[in-house]
C-alpha cells in the first residue's frame, strides 16, 4: 500500500484530500504546517507529497529543496495558490515534479497523482520471495507453496514495508507511521505486538525468527534469508 504525505495548512483542504486519497486505497500522513511536513517526509519517506506552497514555519520551497538535498526521490506536487511562472519555475527547479494551481479539481490531482505513482511501480519489483513464501504487492497477497496466508491489513503493510527494504534497519516509530500513520496516536509497543502475530504467521520457529529479526534498541529489519 503507497504512502502519500499532504502537507497542507488549509484545514478543509487537508480533510478533503485526504478522505479522497484514503478512498482509493492510500495510505495518508498530513501535516498543516510545514515544520512538521518536514519532519514527517523525512521520517517517513512516502511514495508521493502534495505539498503547499504557503505554509508557516517553514515554505514549500524549502522543504522540496531539503527533501531533495536528502537524497529521496519521491514525486512531489505543489500546490499553489499563485499563477506567476516565476514561482512554478522556482518550485520546479527545487524538486518538484509538478504543479497544480488552486483552485483545482480533485479527479485532476488524483490523476496526475496516479501517473507518478504508476511510473514508480513499473520501476518496482512487485513480487518478492522468501523461503516457501511469495509476497505480490500488486494483488496485495502473501501466499505459501501457493496457499494464501491469511493477514490482517496492519500485518500486511508492516511486512511490506520490511521486506521491500531488506537489510535496513527501521526504528519503530518509522515503522508505526508507515503502518499506522503519522497522527495516529498509538505507541511503539503497537509495532512489537504487530511483528508478533506476524513472525507466528511466517516464521519456521517464531521465538528464533530467520525473517523478522530485531534491532536491539533499535527496531527491527527484514532477512531475505536466502541460502
Amino acid at each position: 500500500m503507497e504512502t502519500i504525505l499532504i502537507i497542507e495548512d488549509d484545514p478543509s483542504m487537508l480533510r478533503g484530500l485526504k478522505d479522497n486519497f484514503e478512498q482509493r486505497g492510500f495510505t495518508v500522513l498530513t501535516a498543516d504546517d510545514g515544520e512538521k511536513g518536514l519532519a514527517a517526509a523525512l521520517e517517513a519517506k512516502p511514495d508521493l507529497i502534495v505539498l503547499d506552497i504557503m505554509l508557516p514555519k517553514v515554505n514549500g520551497y524549502e522543504i522540496c529543496r531539503l527533501v531533495r538535498q536528502e537524497k529521496l526521490a519521491m514525486p512531489i506536487i505543489m500546490l499553489t495558490a499563485k499563477g506567476e511562472e516565476s514561482d512554478v519555475v522556482l518550485g520546479l527547479n527545487l524538486g518538484a515534479d509538478d504543479y497544480v494551481t488552486k483552485p483545482f479539481g480533485i479527479k485532476e490531482l488524483l490523476a496526475r497523482a496516479n501517473a507518478f505513482l504508476r511510473r514508480k511501480r513499473e520501476g518496482r519489483k512487485t513480487v518478492l520471495t522468501f523461503g516457501g513464501f511469495t509476497l505480490d504487492t500488486t494483488a496485495c497477497t502473501l501466499s505459501r507453496d501457493g496457499n494464501i496466508v491469511k493477514l490482517t491489513p496492519k500485518e500486511y503493510r508492516l511486512l511490506c514495508c520490511l521486506a521491500e527494504n531488506p537489510g535496513r534497519a527501521m526504528t519503530r516509530d518509522t515503522l508505526l507511521n508507515h503502518v499506522w500513520g503519522y497522527n495516529c496516536f498509538v505507541t511503539p509497543r503497537s509495532v512489537d505486538r504487530c511483528v508478533t502475530t506476524l513472525r507466528n504467521k511466517i516464521e519456521p520457529d517464531p521465538h528464533n525468527p530467520q525473517y523478522l529479526l530485531t534491532v536491539r534498541n533499535f527496531g527491527y529489519k527484514f532477512d531475505m534469508h536466502d541460502e
